[in-house]
């Protein structure tokens, strides 16, 4: 069965960005700038040290980036969002808070009908996340 993994498109912020959330999610992150492969040479100089492809990663979950932006130039939208399913309340609260610094928490986290815990905010680099953990001890999980 094949995986999805998300793949997210910076302006020239890639390292940064995946810098950051490497930190927040306490994972792995290995980085190709365009100067480290063959399109080097035909790329201008200025691009040498953009981000060619970024990966995050941990046993659960992987997050790809490049700083290559097509001729159309970036154009960030609502239409995608990180979802990160979270273990633990305390998991949840420390997520969401290291995560949506510098951002702006569109929802702050809440218990829902059902117990679980759910919140979301547009990170400092624009992208959208939505933090989630199960309810525990609930009627409707029963």
């Amino acid at each position: 069965m094949p995986r999805i993994h998300t793949y997210l498109t910076f302006n020239g912020n890639c390292r940064e960005a995946l810098s950051f959330y490497k930190n927040c999610l306490n994972a792995e992150l290995n980085l190709q700038t365009v100067g480290e492969s063959p399109l080097s040479e035909t790329m201008p100089d200025k691009m040498k040290n953009c981000i060619l492809q970024g990966i995050l990663f941990t046993k659960n979950f992987v997050i790809m980036g490049s700083d290559m932006v097509g001729h159309k130039g970036l154009q960030q939208g609502n239409n995608m969002s990180l979802m990160l399913d979270c273990e633990s309340e305390e998991e949840i609260e420390r997520l969401f808070s290291l995560l949506s610094g510098g951002g702006q928490v569109l929802h702050p986290l809440e218990r829902t009908h059902l117990g679980a815990m759910i919140g979301d905010f547009t990170d400092r680099y624009g992208n959208n996340w939505l933090l989630h953990c199960k309810g525990t001890n609930t009627d409707a999980e029963r």
